[in-house]
C-alpha cells in the first residue's frame, strides 16, 4: 500500500507542477485578488451627503452641526428650507441623510429640557443607513458629553465602545475574508478538475483496474492541493501585513486549522468530481456550490440577520466556521480553547464529504 500511495503522490505532484496556469491562478487568488478586493470593496461610510435644516440658528445649533461636518462621514450637501424640502432631497438622491434642528433648540438646552432632533435616513442602502445612524448618535452623544447642553439638560448618553476594530474600518474583514475565499476556491476547484480530467482522459479507469484503492486515490488527489494551499497562505500573510492587520493569536494554530479547512474544501471538490462526468459539469457544479457557501458564511451578510432556517443551514458551510477561526485568531487573539467547536465542525464536514464521495465511487465500481 505504501509503495502504491507513494507512486500516486509523485504522479499527482508532478502533474500539479506541470500546470503553470494552475500555479499562477493559485498565486493570483491568494495575493493580487486579495489586494484588489481590499482596495475596491468597502462598506465604510464616507462623505455621505448631509442636508442640514437649522431652524434654530443659534450658537448651540451651529456647534452641533459642526460636529457632524467635522468628521469624514458626512459632507455638507446644502441647506434645504425645511423638512419637506429635505425629504425631497432624500428622494431624488441629492442627500442621504437629513439633520433637522427644531426651533428653540438652544432654549430647551439651557432650560434643562431635552430638545428633540430629527434625523432622516435614506434606507435604500440598509448598511449605509445603519452606519450613518450609529455615527449620528455618537456625534450627538459627544455634543452632550462636552457640556454643550449646560449640565444635565441633554440627559444621560450611552457610552460607545468598539472592540477588536476600534477604527471601525472594513479593510480587515475584506482582506481576511478574501484569503478564506481563495482557500475555499482552490480547495474545491483543483481536486474536482483534476479527478474529472482523468475521467475524460480515461486514466482513472486504468487506475481502477490496478490494485489502487479509492481511498488511496483520494489521498493522492488531496495532499498536493493541501500542501500548495498551505504554502500559498504565506504570500497572503504578506498582504495581511501590508494592510496593517494584526495577528493577535498563534500562527501555528492558524496554519493547523487552515489545513483542516482545506480538507473540508477538498472534500467538496472530491464529492463534485464523484458525480460529474465532464470537466464542464464539475466547474459548473463547483461555482453553483461556491455561491451558497459564500452567502451562508457571514462574509456578505450577517448570519444573525438571516432567517432561522438559513442560520441552521449555514452550519454546513465550512467557510462560516473558518471565518470564525480567521477573525478570532487575527483580530481577537483566540486560542484552541475558544476555537475547538469550529475546528470540530470543519473536521466533521470534511470527513462526511470524503465518506460520501468514497461511497459514490465504490458504487460506480460495483
Amino acid at each position: 500500500m505504501g509503495a502504491r500511495l507513494a507512486g500516486l503522490l509523485v504522479k499527482e505532484l508532478l502533474q500539479f507542477l506541470r500546470d503553470p496556469l494552475m500555479l499562477v491562478l493559485i498565486l493570483w487568488l491568494y495575493t493580487a485578488e486579495v489586494v484588489i478586493c481590499a482596495y475596491a470593496l468597502s462598506f465604510e461610510v464616507e462623505n455621505m451627503p448631509l442636508a442640514i435644516v437649522d431652524l434654530d440658528r443659534t450658537p448651540q445649533s451651529r456647534t452641533l452641526v459642526q460636529g457632524f461636518l467635522a468628521t469624514d462621514v458626512f459632507a455638507d450637501a446644502g441647506r434645504p428650507a425645511g423638512a419637506t424640502e429635505a425629504g425631497a432631497w432624500l428622494q431624488n438622491g441629492r442627500a442621504r441623510v437629513a439633520l433637522i434642528v427644531p426651533p428653540g433648540f438652544q432654549r430647551d438646552l439651557l432650560g434643562d429640557r431635552r430638545p428633540n432632533l430629527q434625523l432622516l435616513l435614506d434606507g435604500s442602502n440598509s448598511n449605509m443607513a445603519a452606519q450613518a445612524r450609529g455615527y449620528a448618535l455618537e456625534i450627538v452623544g459627544r455634543f452632550a458629553a462636552t457640556g454643550a447642553g449646560g449640565g444635565a439638560a441633554a440627559g444621560p448618553m450611552p457610552m460607545v465602545r468598539v472592540w477588536y476594530n476600534r477604527d471601525q474600518t472594513f479593510t480587515a474583514f475584506v482582506v481576511l475574508s478574501m484569503v478564506a475565499l481563495a482557500a475555499l476556491m482552490v480547495g474545491v476547484i483543483h481536486p474536482a478538475a483534476s479527478i474529472v480530467r482523468e475521467k475524460e482522459a480515461g486514466t482513472i479507469e486504468q487506475l481502477r483496474v490496478t490494485p489502487t484503492r479509492t481511498p488511496e486515490l483520494f489521498v493522492a488527489k488531496t495532499l498536493p492541493t493541501l500542501v500548495m494551499g498551505l504554502l500559498s497562505v504565506f504570500p497572503s500573510l504578506l498582504i495581511v501585513w501590508w494592510f496593517g492587520i494584526p495577528l493577535r493569536g498563534s500562527l501555528l494554530l492558524f496554519l493547523g486549522l487552515t489545513a483542516i479547512f482545506l480538507l473540508s474544501a477538498i472534500g467538496i471538490g472530491v464529492l463534485i468530481a464523484s458525480v460529474s462526468r465532464t470537466l464542464q459539469q464539475a466547474l459548473l457544479l463547483a461555482f453553483f456550490g461556491l455561491f451558497p457557501l459564500m452567502f451562508l458564511s457571514g462574509t456578505l451578510a450577517p448570519i444573525e440577520s438571516m432567517p432561522k432556517a438559513l442560520q441552521i443551514a449555514s452550519l454546513a458551510s465550512p467557510l462560516r466556521h473558518y471565518m470564525d477561526v480567521t477573525l478570532g485568531i487575527f483580530l481577537k487573539g483566540l486560542g484552541i480553547r475558544d476555537l475547538w467547536p469550529s475546528a470540530l465542525a470543519l473536521l466533521a464536514i470534511g470527513i462526511s464529504l470524503f465518506g460520501i464521495a468514497i461511497h459514490i465511487f465504490r458504487q460506480k465500481d460495483a
